[in-house]
């Protein structure tokens, strides 16, 4: 038997090779108009990665009515933290869409992908304010188009119920004058500041332009976009995510024009929407009560305004099935009309691509063992063929392709990356898509093993850049191109100022050793002034350096990210700079949280899973991914899925959005720190002041951001590394000042040699962890709250140290249980300032200004 299986194996790889050789390409087929979005404002351009691709991509499952059991519900049981439902987004949404996008793909989800709760709308069909929606004139006038458009009402929305033929679009003829045009201003309120998706909705008509633009202003930066009105009319299209202040103002807005090059065309207006908010759409008498990035795409679909046979061909009787077929429903109606879907009618979209990214069932009972990857594909179905005539097998040869460079890149990183099957079989997800598609199940959800890496972050990271290397190179395959692959972030990021205000930065280029096309050939530096956002950048060549002059008193925040042919890094963390000529002292900002981790994992013989309550761990950015902290550890009940079984775990984060690491702290501390008196400030990352690229030769007080860094195994993201200790062990001895505040600066010393040497530095040790409920402190004559409990807006000290003093230091700051959370040494010879809640966890701004304050009073004065 096994002889006649590897016989089949061999034949069925040769039919796929020669699909592919022969068949398989596209051959002519191809799309070479404008892309249905384009950044216009990029300051550089791609040529071998996926520029004027269109992708189809979802994370699996999501909440869904059962009207059988009358109540909303998850499709997967809580298991180790999470869902399926849950956790396939952590993959998808912060690290698989930006690869693609950074790569020049456009990408299109059937799902809500903004981690955002609030939702605004601005429509023509409801003004709520004098400001909000403003049309103005210069050439020609706008009118009402002659088709439908959107308008939305308060409440929820019940079963085909469509908001995109509600209300009305606006539409002006188009102009090349580049002083004589019309415009619509949408400006919203935004009930907080954050970072919030744009969406624009738009009606394609008959002389529809290619080119319209939009430019939306964030925080008074302006990034612009073309968008093509040609296709995808009539629903949300996505542009990006941006943060905006908190209210209304013309520095937060979107601005659309009747520019074009097109002489005798006309651009269309409707509806924009900032944030993805929370789930409107009723089912059984009641809306999920969930925000709309968890719900299954049954529901994103109905906002989005497709038509009720795409998103409820069962009639709304089963939800369930609607929701896994809405999602190549939804792909074909856009897709339809375009090269790739030639005989099927739709909205023009040339997508060229289905993925659904799933994790599995499955579990071992060893210590062990991975149950890996599967992938997913359907070749006999429609006579073999995909809409545009290819053969079905370039579906298999996709679903191949993800599998071999799991196995390969997974393998390199983490060990023997098992790969279980291609599954050659009819599923919804790969039947229904006219284009080539795939399904990958991950990992397994139930395995315990597995789970130790899927909840880590730096493994989604390496999961998500090998399937979009996969996708990147399949899809140039299939058009007969070469491809780059785009460089990895660069690192060891620093800047130094000299006496006459010239801020130099500099970091290092990080290897690909998997990928040798994927060197940066050129780097891109985004620069943001005051509080307001960063710009599109600047292109700075193949040096890992840039210096640039800075205007006196002006607070200066910088990140960089790494280029090539290919695409774009994801950015460095932010780091910041300012120049003060008759400052008489400079002060150092270092870096030290990088960590990202799974919550703390309990590995022991009759009881494995993930402690949150020991520590929740830290995302990278916000994450949607947890239902609750794991109940059952008992390995006895490994392979269960309800009450008892190992990894239930319970619903309290369900529908929570929590707060990561967004590497952005340097840029709070030297807010306060220049708010504090006349300083010049520099900054580095904790890796470029180890390795000698930063020094401290001018430098008066280094304040180190520890923020939650922790080490779990003992050696990755140590607080103070022997190096870090060593140097500012010799930084004080020469009378320089020190203030450190961070959750772990004394529990995270791994010997009792390096408890010493902490201990000598700071003059304090470690009192236990605090535990108390109160988020309250008390100290330099105020009391303030920090974030303790886990957020959406800011990650959160849950259980930082207690800090005991070591004589002559003493408490400058306590908790609401009396306990010291910060000490101060005001020795003869240098002095320090230790506090085990982060600054940049202090809730109020003011608090944190005047803290900061008497910080530096005390520490330079």
């Amino acid at each position: 038997m096994r002889h006649i299986i590897i016989i089949i194996g061999i034949v069925l790889a040769t039919l796929s090779s020669k699909a592919q050789g022969q068949k398989g390409l596209w051959a002519n087929i191809d799309y070479d108009g404008e892309p249905w979005v384009k950044n216009v404002s990029l300051p550089y351009k791609i040529s071998k990665g996926l520029y004027n691709r269109h992708i189809a991509l979802w994370a699996s499952h999501g909440r869904y009515y059962d009207a059988k059991k009358g109540k909303w519900k998850w499709q997967r049981p809580n298991l180790f933290c999470t869902n399926e439902d849950l956790f396939t987004q952590t993959i998808v949404v912060p690290y698989l869409m930006p690869m693609l996008e950074n790569a020049g793909a456009v990408v299109f989800t059937p799902r809500e992908r903004d981690w955002q709760t609030n939702e605004v709308i601005v429509d023509n069909d409801r003004q709520n304010s004098p400001t909000e929606y403003i049309e103005a004139e210069a050439k020609g006038h706008w009118e009402t188009a002659n088709t439908r458009g959107f308008a939305c009402h308060d409440g929820i929305y019940h079963d085909n119920e469509n908001p995109f033929e509600a209300g009305t679009a606006r539409m002006s003829k188009t102009t090349r004058s580049s002083k004589r045009y019309n415009i619509i201003s949408y400006q919203p309120s935004f009930p907080e500041e954050g970072r919030y998706a744009v969406y624009v909705s738009y009606q394609t008509v008959k002389k529809s332009i290619d080119d319209a633009i939009y430019t939306v202003w964030h925080k008074g930066q302006q990034t612009t976009f073309k968008v093509n009105q040609r296709m995808g009319g009539g629903t949300w299209v996505y542009l990006g995510t941006f943060d905006f202040d908190k209210g209304s103002d013309e520095f937060n807005r979107v601005v659309l024009t009747s520019q074009s090059k097109h002489r005798k065309g006309v651009v269309t207006a409707d509806a924009v929407r900032f944030g993805g908010g929370m789930g409107n759409i009723e089912r059984g008498g009641n809306t999920s009560g969930m925000p709309r990035c968890l719900e299954g795409a049954r529901y994103y679909a109905q906002w989005a305004g497709m038509p009720y046979d795409v998103y409820s061909p069962k009639q709304g009787l089963d939800d369930y099935s609607d929701d896994i077929n809405v999602r190549s429903h939804m792909t074909n109606l856009l897709g339809g009309g375009s090269p790739y879907m030639p005989s099927r009618n739709g909205r023009n979209v040339p997508i060229e691509l289905s993925l659904a990214v799933h994790s599995d069932a499955g579990y071992r009972n060893d210590d062990t063992s991975l149950i890996g990857s599967m992938g997913i594909c359907t070749t006999q179905f429609n006579d073999g063929r995909l809409n545009a005539g290819i053969s079905r097998l370039v579906s298999r040869d996709f679903a191949q392709t993800l599998l071999d460079n799991l196995s390969r890149d997974l393998g390199q990183k983490y060990g023997a990356w098992p790969i279980r099957e291609l599954r050659n079989q009819n599923y919804s997800e790969t039947r229904l898509p006219e284009v080539p598609s795939a399904i990958i199940e991950t990992l397994s959800h139930q395995n315990f093993n597995d789970m130790c890496l899927g909840l880590d972050p730096e493994f989604r990271f390496c999961m998500a850049r090998s399937i979009y290397k996969s996708i990147l190179k399949y899809v140039n395959k299939m058009h007969g191109k070469d491809y780059t692959v785009s460089p990895l972030t660069p690192d060891n990021f620093s800047i130094s100022l000299d006496n006459d205000g010239k801020a130099t930065l500099s970091w290092t280029p990080v290897e690909d050793n998997l990928e040798p096309t994927a060197k940066p050939t050129e780097y891109v530096v985004y620069t943001a002034t005051g509080t307001a956002d960063f710009d599109n950048g600047t292109v700075t060549g193949q040096q890992p350096e840039y210096s640039i002059r800075l205007e006196p008193g002006v607070l200066y925040s910088f990140r960089v990210a790494a280029l090539n042919k290919g695409g774009k890094s994801f950015p460095t963390q932010v780091l910041c700079a300012m120049y003060n000529p008759y400052s008489r002292h400079k002060i150092m900002i270092v870096d030290g949280f990088d960590r990202t981790s799974s919550p703390a994992v309990v590995n022991r013989p009759l009881g494995k899973g993930f402690d949150m309550e020991e520590d929740p761990g830290v995302t990278l950015g916000k994450t949607a991914g947890w239902c609750g902290p794991q109940i059952s550890f008992n390995t006895k009940n490994a392979g269960g899925e309800g009450p008892g079984a190992l990894g239930y775990s319970s619903s309290e984060l369900e529908g929570k959005i929590v707060a990561g690491n967004d590497r952005n702290y340097v840029r709070t501390h030297a807010s306060a720190i220049s708010y504090a008196g006349n300083y010049s400030i520099v900054s580095c990352s904790a890796k470029a002041l180890e390795k000698g690229i930063a020094t401290l030769s001018d430098i008066s007080l280094v304040d180190i951001v520890a923020g939650l860094q922790r080490s779990l195994d003992g050696k990755t993201f140590r607080t103070f590394t022997p190096e870090i200790a060593n140097i500012m062990k010799y930084f004080t001895q020469k009378g320089g000042s020190l203030l450190v505040t961070g959750a772990y600066i004394t529990s995270d010393s791994q010997t009792e040699q390096e408890r010493q040497a902490i201990r000598e530095l700071l003059h304090c040790d470690f009192g236990g962890s605090y535990q108390g409920k109160s988020s309250m402190l008390k100290g330099l004559s105020t009391e303030f709250s920090f974030h303790h409990e886990l957020n959406a807006s800011h990650y959160a000290a849950t259980s930082p140290d207690i800090l005991s003093p070591v004589i002559p230091a003493f408490a400058t700051l306590a908790y609401n249980d009396g306990q010291s959370a910060a000490v101060a040494y005001q020795g003869n010879d240098y002095r320090t300032i230790s506090s085990a809640v982060p600054f940049e966890c202090i809730v109020d701004h003011q608090k944190r200004m005047s803290i900061m304050r008497g910080f530096i009073d005390f520490l330079l004065k």
